[in-house]
């Protein structure tokens, strides 16, 4: 809230910064659109749409599984293999119902699913919703299991994996939490806080 507050001061306050020159009230115009741009995309509507390019150690999951690869992700995740790289893009559903554009320059992400915290990241992504309209965001994510499959967490991660493959049988609940940055004035600005996007997947 207080984030909104100071941008909101910012767009009030530049046209009496940027009141003298053509150059100057281009510049005011251009960092007002910037900071008009950054508070509406904490504004926006974040939603789950799908995940493709799923694949896990080379088994291209998203194009289906047989049965030999069914074997292999499974005897993957019940080994001890130095290294299980775990690769998706996670795509999301962007609404933007304010009256201008609203962009962002990056973001920062926190993936848990079921209480575990399986990985975070930053990615230099830059998206432009239109007023009034919708587009999809998508993220590559990448992380090694390998980490993950070891320890107390290494049975339930195990199983959360196999759900989120299609092989499991149970529900999944997973917490994404993204932390939009923004350019402005040619410095990236990041959000102070994270907007949760909340899904499931598996079952039967």
């Amino acid at each position: 809230m207080k984030f909104k507050t100071t941008i909101m001061t910012l767009l009030f306050a530049l046209p009496f910064f940027f009141s003298g020159c053509d150059t100057a009230k281009q510049l005011g115009s251009q960092l007002g659109s910037q900071l008009g741009g950054a508070y509406n995309v904490i504004n926006c509507d974040y939603k789950y749409n799908s995940i493709s390019n799923l694949d896990l150690a080379g088994i291209r999951v998203s194009e289906g599984l047989s049965l030999t690869n069914i074997t292999k992700a499974t005897s993957l995740l019940s080994g001890n293999a130095a290294s299980i790289p775990l690769n998706f893009t996670l795509n999301l559903n962007v609404n933007n119902p304010n009256q201008s554009a609203a962009f962002l320059s990056g973001l920062d992400y926190i993936l848990s699913i079921d209480g575990i915290q399986f990985t975070t990241g930053s990615l230099s992504q830059a998206l432009n919703v239109p007023a009034n309209g919708n587009s999809i965001l998508p993220l590559g994510i990448g992380f090694d299991l390998a980490t993950l499959l070891k320890g107390e967490s290494k049975d339930a991660a195990s199983g959360i994996i196999k759900n989120f493959l299609g092989i499991g049988s149970q529900k999944s609940n997973v917490s994404f939490q993204i932390r939009p940055s923004f350019a402005i004035g040619g410095v990236s600005i990041p959000s102070p806080i994270y907007i949760p996007i909340e899904f499931s997947f598996g079952g039967k």
